[in-house]
């Protein structure tokens, strides 16, 4: 029950006060009150302080009784299947992990497997126990990677009780709107009145949920009240075009480019670069084709390169930067600029009719290659062309350098990403038969979980042969537990061979086999728990 501030019987005045100054200087500096000094005024300042206590706790009028808080909206998703619910419970009790320094032994760590869990819980529309709540919320608290899937898992309730609780405000933050109700498409007058009068996260929240439904509603909601809007909220809402870019975006996004904030006009040319119909890819087109020539004096055909000598505020206004980062030449940052924007469809008529693999495989001189190739990989990225990626990658079994345009790891990953989940997960296999592991970490996080068979065969062929080779076994920890996490379970029967510990080599690192067999055995003990977890949700 509240209870007031106000004591009943109030004690004279300051006494409190007068023996907190006494146990804060020490009585043998100041004299607790009703005491003499001595040894036994400690005692007496003990005494008091206890007997004033008691007074001040039990003097206090009972206050009003707050109101209830309106009950929780009801969840009308099925419950858990008893299985999976006991099964949540154990992942969540193991939220500190096994992971850490030294050796992890052979237990799966649970908590890597929560996310995988609550996908599987997401798609199959189960609602989450009542009685986890609170642990499910304390798990996406520590974790944002978990937000995503453990919010939606966790469903109107979990609104409800981050409203009661300060420690879970996240979740409010979290999801856009802090889990509101958005009014009905058809209800006009609410959606004008939220977006006009609605905080900034119901606003978002809005757009987003009608940019989904009928993109040409949604801009013309948000060209209502554009000029109003500060330059940080006009810059977020710009960004939700990007669910359904079309052509009819176009002239509200030309007159973006003449925005005051810098921020909004590169993201509204970034976002017409995507349009290659549109007016500023012509024009970036124009520029850049400029800059590439074929030139067929020589013994083959070679491209030629002429940055531009300037960046004029026509170039400025469509996008491009002109201050270049430290280490950076002007003229090569503004070419690449230029060319990233560039419709790559472009090139093939600019340089006599070649496809993007006969593109790609022509010499260019004076050094410029590697930024007119890293150039096209942006290109690729952002016009999500899958025939420029798989030029720019080349063939898997490529020098490990890469392909002739992926410039670094984070590039080639990139560039898969532009890739049916078949086809990247077969390019990943061909590379890391050819290469081994030590450079495929950043490759397998793009591709589909479970691995596809040939993928998941060629990762544990590949780690057989570093554990036959005696190699240093904690190299290879992230790609075992990646694999942990990402391998099919069905291809833990293939594992029983692995599991003894192998004979070392007299170069190997000392203990390598016995680290090799306790992963491999963790490794299946996971695959196995990871196929229960499967089953228990109704998957199998």
């Amino acid at each position: 029950m509240n209870r007031t501030s106000a004591p009943a019987d109030s004690p004279a005045p300051g006494a409190w006060e007068e023996l907190v100054t006494a146990a804060l200087l020490g009585t043998e500096r100041r004299t607790p009150p009703g005491s003499a000094p001595g040894r036994e005024a400690p005692v007496t300042l003990l005494d008091a302080a206890a007997a004033e206590t008691v007074r001040r706790r039990a003097g206090l009028r009972p206050g009003r009784a707050a109101q209830r808080p309106e009950p929780a909206a009801r969840d009308p998703r099925p419950p858990l299947p008893a299985p999976a619910a006991r099964r949540l419970a154990m992942l969540l009790a193991d939220r500190s992990g096994t992971g850490g320094g030294g050796r992890r032994g052979t237990a799966p760590d649970l908590m890597e497997l929560l996310p995988q869990w609550l996908a599987a819980a997401d798609t199959r529309g189960f609602a989450a126990p009542p009685e986890l709540l609170p642990a499910l919320l304390d798990a996406a608290r520590g974790r944002t990677d978990l937000r995503p899937a453990a919010l939606a898992f966790a469903g109107p309730r979990a609104m409800w009780l981050a409203r009661l609780n300060p420690d879970w405000r996240f979740a409010l933050r979290a999801t856009p709107g802090g889990g509101m109700a958005l009014p009905a498409s058809e209800d006009t007058d609410k959606i004008h009145q939220l977006w006009q009068e609605g905080l900034f996260a119901e606003r978002v929240a809005l757009l987003s949920a009608i940019r989904a439904r009928e993109p040409a509603a949604a801009r013309e909601l948000l060209a209502t009240t554009w000029a109003t809007e500060r330059a940080e909220d006009r810059l977020m809402f710009l960004d939700s075009l990007r669910t359904g870019l079309a052509a009819e975006d176009e002239p509200f996004l030309e007159q973006a480019l003449s925005d005051r904030s810098r921020n909004v006009r590169a993201t509204a040319a970034e976002l017409l670069s995507a349009l290659p119909g549109s007016a500023l890819a012509a024009r970036m087109a124009v520029r850049a084709g400029a800059c590439v020539a074929v030139d067929h004096t020589g013994d083959a055909p070679t491209l030629v390169v002429e940055a531009p000598h300037e960046c004029d505020p026509s170039m400025e206004r469509d996008g491009v930067v002109a201050k270049a980062p430290a280490g950076r030449g002007e003229r090569s940052w503004w070419f690449g600029q230029l060319v990233e924007a560039t419709p790559l469809t472009t090139w093939s008529a600019r340089l006599g009719g070649r496809t993007p693999r006969e593109i790609v495989a022509l010499p260019v001189a004076d050094d410029w290659q590697a930024e007119l190739h890293a150039a096209w990989c942006r290109a690729a990225v952002r016009q999500r062309d899958a025939e420029w990626a798989r030029a720019l990658l080349g063939a898997p079994a490529a020098p490990e350098a890469g392909g002739p345009g992926a410039v670094s790891l984070a590039e080639r990953a990139k560039l898969l990403g532009t890739l049916g989940s078949a086809e990247r997960a077969e390019w990943v296999a061909g590379f890391i038969s050819t290469h081994g592991l030590t450079e495929a970490f950043q490759l397998l996080g793009v591709c589909a979980v479970p691995w596809a068979v040939p993928l998941g065969r060629a990762v544990v062929d590949a780690l057989n042969i570093a554990r036959d080779a005696g190699s240093y076994p904690w190299s290879f920890s992230g790609v075992m537990g990646l694999a942990e996490r990402c391998l099919d379970p069905s291809e833990a029967s293939r594992l029983d061979g692995l599991l003894a510990v192998p004979d070392e080599p007299e170069d190997a690192s000392p203990g390598a086999g016995g680290y090799w067999a306790e992963a491999f055995q963790r490794l299946m003990t996971t695959l196995r728990l990871r196929a229960a977890m499967a089953e228990e949700l109704g998957a199998a």
